[in-house]
């Protein structure tokens, strides 16, 4: 008998974060249009096709596949009682065995920003991470000037570990960043060897 899985979902007070689908294109494509410029400065460059409807359904197609792979978590923030997509999170490069850990990255439409929704999916994923996933470590990166994202990282948990030089390419230039990690309380320093 064919069993269906249960595609992975977090509950929040406001939010529902959960994996995206092809009706969110629209609601997607929207905002990330209307907030073009707030994001680019803190993003790789977008592709020309960026906000088509293909480029979505890839993105669609590559979140499944990363979540039955294991891989990632490629949530959308939903907010109750309109349904409409607030903005994203992801967490991803889950690597298991020794490390146990996984890298987050989001962002938040422009008109949503500053009123706690990204505080509140990043609670709920790393949450998720340490209760469900069994995951001991939860990485975080931002350029040094962020200074919203950097606050929210360290409100949520993260601590402050130092600075990794050309880390990713943002709006098209090498660029450093600063590195955070939220620490599953029970294993900080634990070791299994006796």
């Amino acid at each position: 008998m064919l069993t269906r899985r249960r595609k992975p979902k977090v509950e929040t007070d406001r939010l529902t974060l959960r994996l995206p689908q092809h009706s969110d294109y629209r609601d997607w494509a929207s905002l990330r249009e209307e907030s073009r410029e707030f994001l680019t400065q803190w993003e790789p460059l977008w592709s020309q096709d960026h906000l088509s409807r293909k480029a979505f359904a890839n993105r669609v197609y590559w979140s499944a596949r990363a979540e039955a792979a294991g891989t990632a978590l490629p949530f959308f923030l939903i907010r109750h009682g309109d349904d409409r997509v607030v903005g994203a999170i992801t967490l991803d490069n889950i690597r298991r065995g020794p490390a146990q850990s996984g890298t987050i990255g989001y962002w938040v439409g422009e008109r949503y920003a500053r009123q706690g929704y990204m505080r509140e999916a990043i609670n709920g994923v790393v949450d998720y991470a340490f209760a469900i996933l069994d995951l001991s470590r939860i990485e975080a990166a931002c350029l040094p000037e962020n200074a919203a994202s950097r606050g929210v990282l360290e409100k949520s948990g993260f601590k402050y570990e130092g600075v990794a030089q050309a880390y990713l390419q943002i709006n098209g230039r090498w660029r450093n960043h600063v590195l955070y990690s939220n620490l599953r309380p029970d294993r900080r320093g634990r070791t299994d060897v006796g």
